[in-house]
């Protein structure tokens, strides 16, 4: 009886699941092949994206020689002039500012706030919302259904006149080869108070490079004021190491500044130019010092006065070597013109015997 019961339960239970519409049995195994779909298309998008944009090798963490450098790059200069033209987008064409602003708002790439000792951090404890940012500074915004909107005449790219750029210079033993690379940027807004005084530098936010890196591929930056057709991509211009900055600070034990521990401005002035000396040594004497390789680099390194000494020495050496010569071929001629006479004497002499 109850196994006739127990196949009557069963029964009804099929029954009920048959009797179920169509839509409403397929739903979850749609939702399930959609899921898987999305995410296959995801991953070939960001195949197809890594494909068309390849990503620079980061740095190994095993390097036998590194130093870490903080620079300021002020857009002010012709060097670095490209970064900041156009200062409201034109076409295609927009500034890194302009550029960064978009991505970060867009949540193509993470922002890491600036701490007050100035170093990055970029744990996930560190990330900024766009959206504080954007409160912080007093950049006007409009959100409508929970999507934050930023006009072009709103962001402020006209103000961010400068950045805090990091770059490790090492030795990679690997491939016996001597690299700078860009770690991070930190955009840098100058804005003037209320009484026309200097302008205070705000950090709004720091990036790393790694993220952005794909991005840059795509845009453009001008490279020369006389030939408007010169340019690049931004991603070339940062990993020819295509900008100039001055050095305001150095990874050292201590973690201070170079203005910090130089108490003046010419004090400042030497450490930097001795800081950027030492790099330039290290890149040229990695292999030790070089060889002449001919001549010619011979010649240009000895000092001009001991080559117009040699050269005189040469030419008294020369002139000495002729007079010898002349004089030898004097006598030479001198004798063979006596013994030819006397040949034609004795040859006379014959003939009259």
């Amino acid at each position: 009886m109850k196994r006739v019961l127990f196949l009557l339960m069963i029964t009804l239970v099929a029954g009920a699941v048959s009797a179920q519409p169509k839509a409403r049995r397929t739903q979850p195994q749609q939702q399930n092949t959609q899921a898987a779909k999305q995410q296959t298309q995801n991953q070939g998008m960001s195949m197809r994206a890594r494909l068309m944009f390849p990503t620079a090798i980061d740095m190994p963490e095993d390097v036998v020689w590194r130093r870490d450098i903080y620079r300021e790059i002020d857009l002010n200069k012709d060097a670095n002039g490209g970064l900041y033209y156009p200062v409201e987008p034109m076409d295609r064409q927009v500034n890194l500012f302009t550029y960064v602003f978009k991505l970060a708002l867009n949540g193509y790439i993470p922002v890491y706030e600036y701490r007050l000792d100035g170093n990055e951090s970029f744990t996930d404890s560190a990330r900024v919302n766009m959206k504080t940012v954007l409160d912080n500074y007093h950049i006007f915004y409009e959100e409508k259904d929970g999507k934050i909107r930023v006009e072009n005449s709103d962001i402020p790219s006209a103000e961010v006149k400068l950045y805090y750029l990091k770059e490790s210079a090492y030795y990679d033993q690997a491939n016996a080869t001597f690299h700078r690379k860009v770690q991070c940027l930190c955009p840098v807004m100058l804005r003037e108070d209320d009484f026309g005084g200097e302008a205070s530098k705000y950090p709004l936010f720091w990036v790393k490079y790694s993220d952005l890196e794909p991005y840059l591929s795509r845009q453009t930056v001008m490279t020369s004021n006389l030939n408007n057709a010169a340019t690049m991509s931004m991603d070339d211009y940062f990993t020819l190491n295509r900008y100039e900055g001055k050095i305001y600070k150095t990874n050292n034990m201590l973690g201070k500044t170079l203005a910090q521990y130089c108490p003046n401005d010419t004090a400042l002035a030497k450490e930097q130019k001795r800081i950027e000396a030492e790099l330039k040594a290290f890149e040229q004497n990695i292999f030790g010092n070089q060889q002449r390789k001919d001549s010619i680099d011979s010649i240009s390194k000895i000092d001009p006065k001991d080559l117009k000494a040699a050269k005189k020495a040469k030419k008294s050496a020369r002139s000495a070597r002729s007079s010898k010569a002349t004089v030898k071929k004097s006598k030479t001629a001198k004798s063979s013109s006596s013994a030819s006479s006397g040949t034609a004497r004795m040859s006379v002499r014959r003939q009259r015997h």
